[in-house]
Parts: structure tokens; C-alpha cells; sequence
């Protein structure tokens, strides 16, 4: 049980904040036209702006879930972990919402960008290493590009180890390195996880400003 709440840490963390997040520049963009047009300001400082200026928001009720859920839930009753466990899921808010600026400035229209949010997040979704543990070799590539998969990885990451035992049975102990849903993910290599997320968070909002330096164009 405890395994499937951290999947959903990283599942509801990872697309709450994406769907918000695909309206922010579709919504403005008469008025960013006009205000571009006029030369109110740089394209820099609106992005820069309108990004940061939503993150307290953006990362409080995270927050607050978290140390809620993960005192009740019965998880590692320890202070570092727990502080780990909360920097995971910001950190997962953060790369969510960038994919979600990039989508929406690229389409700039609400209805395509929530469509294509739509089937990102169910792909991501499906090969997230939660529901389907054995992908087909032809598609097993797509968990690499969720990055609710390295999050949900980095959370089993600091949750457990491979040699920590668990009661699998009335009397028997079981290795946590063998139990299915953590094979299947592996719990090594956890800083090359979080470097690609940074490179998620970097690259996807690089795409977004890109992308709207076309808008002054149409």
C-alpha cells in the first residue's frame, strides 16, 4: 500500500500541476501580443515574470499534502526522509509545469494543448512502472521520457533499499530488492534521475520561451 501511495505522489504531483500550467500562455496571448507590440517590456522579463511569480502557489499545496499524507500513511517516521520525500515531489512539480508552459506556448490554443496534455499524461501514466511492470521491448523507451517515472523512482529511492526486509507473509521476511513494483524499478543510479529531471526543467522551459517568441509573429 505504502509503494502505490508514493505512485500516486508522483502521479498527482506530476500532472495537477501541468494541466494549470498549459493555460498560463494561451490565456494571455492577446495581451502579450498587444503589450509585445507596444514594447511594454522584454519577452525575458514576462516569462521570467509570469514562471516565477506562480511558484509560491504552484508549491504550496504540494506542501501541505505531503506533511499530511506521509504522517499518516505510516512511512519512514524519519526527519531526512521525510524532507527528501517532500523535496522529490516539488522537484516534480516544478519539471510538470514546465512541460505544461512548453505545451501550451507551443499550441497556444487551450483546447489542443489539454488534448495533447490529455495523451502525454496517460502514456506517462501507463509507463510510469506502477501499473505495468513488463513493457513491451518496442515501447519501453517511453518511461524514460516520464518524468513521473524518475520520480516515482527517487521516492521508492529514499523510502527503502534493496536489503531492507519486509513480513511478505505470516512469519516470513521477503527482501524489498525482490518485491515486484521495486525490481521492476531498481532502486540505483538515483542521482542520474534527478540530473535528467534537471535537464527536463531546463530544457522544457527553454522550449516555452522559444516558443513564444513566434507569438509577436502571427
Amino acid at each position: 500500500m505504502q509503494i502505490a501511495l508514493l505512485f500516486f505522489f508522483s502521479v498527482f504531483w506530476g500532472f495537477y500541476p501541468l494541466y494549470n500550467a498549459v493555460f498560463t500562455f494561451p490565456q494571455e496571448r492577446t495581451m502579450l501580443i498587444k503589450e509585445r507590440s507596444s514594447g511594454m517590456y522584454r519577452l525575458s522579463s514576462y516569462f521570467l515574470a509570469r514562471t516565477i511569480g506562480d511558484l509560491p502557489l504552484e508549491l504550496a499545496l504540494p506542501t501541505a499534502f505531503v506533511i499530511i499524507i506521509y504522517w499518516m500513511s505510516g512511512l519512514k517516521a524519519d526527519p531526512v526522509t521525510f524532507i527528501l520525500s517532500l523535496l522529490i515531489v516539488l522537484y516534480s512539480v516544478l519539471v510538470s509545469q514546465s512541460l505544461g508552459l512548453a505545451i501550451g506556448a507551443i499550441l497556444m490554443d487551450i483546447k489542443q494543448a489539454t488534448t495533447l496534455a490529455s495523451v502525454t499524461t496517460l502514456v506517462f501514466l501507463i509507463a510510469g512502472g506502477y501499473y505495468i511492470q513488463q513493457i513491451p521491448p518496442f515501447i519501453v523507451w517511453l518511461k524514460y521520457l516520464s518524468y513521473s517515472y524518475y520520480c516515482y523512482k527517487l521516492l521508492l529511492g529514499v523510502q527503502y533499499s534493496e536489503d531492507d526486509y519486509y513480513e511478505c507473509s505470516k512469519g516470513d521476511l521477503c527482501r524489498v530488492g525482490d518485491f515486484p513494483a521495486v525490481k521492476s524499478m531498481g532502486l540505483n543510479n538515483l542521482w542520474v534521475d534527478v540530473s535528467i529531471m534537471a535537464l527536463m526543467l531546463v530544457g522544457y522551459r527553454l522550449i516555452a520561451y522559444m516558443a513564444l517568441h513566434r507569438v509577436r509573429l502571427r
